[in-house]
């Protein structure tokens, strides 16, 4: 019997999140007004993040599990910020503070600085109601 390998590792899945996150972030820089589009990109943005690091809480998992503590730590090290991101960007969404978003923004360009954009890859319907699917899961307290 052979070794099953998986094609779709978290590692993979984090790195197609994080290319997602570069392009929209380089869209959002590009924008000179807020739209519905703006809003639905912040809110694919909170998805990306919020899955990274769901993937890296899997990834640490099964490596302590394996007593490779040391892998683990490391790797929650490195990857610390995207939960945080996360709730940064949805108190913008959510409160509008749309003010607070180009400082946000400063902070996540150097997350993504080594993925090179030569070619724009993800489709504009990635995003695509995003932000009322986020309303939906997460109700705002009025």
């Amino acid at each position: 019997m052979s070794r099953v390998i998986n094609t779709d590792s978290t590692g993979k899945q984090r790195n197609q999140l994080m290319r997602t996150a570069a392009e929209i972030l380089r869209r959002l820089s590009q924008k000179t007004d807020l739209d519905a589009e703006t809003k639905d990109m912040v809110a694919m943005l909170i998805y990306c993040f919020r899955e990274i690091e769901t993937g890296i809480d899997q990834s640490c998992t099964a490596w302590e599990k394996r007593d490779y503590w040391v892998k683990a730590e490391e790797l929650r090290q490195k990857w610390f910020w995207p939960g945080d991101m996360a709730d940064q960007l949805q108190n913008i969404l959510f409160n509008e503070q749309w003010h607070l978003l180009p400082p946000v923004m400063l902070k996540l360009l150097p997350r993504v600085a080594d993925i090179k954009i030569t070619k724009m890859m993800r489709s504009e319907s990635l995003w695509a109601g995003k932000y009322e699917q986020l309303l939906r899961e997460h109700p705002t307290p009025k």
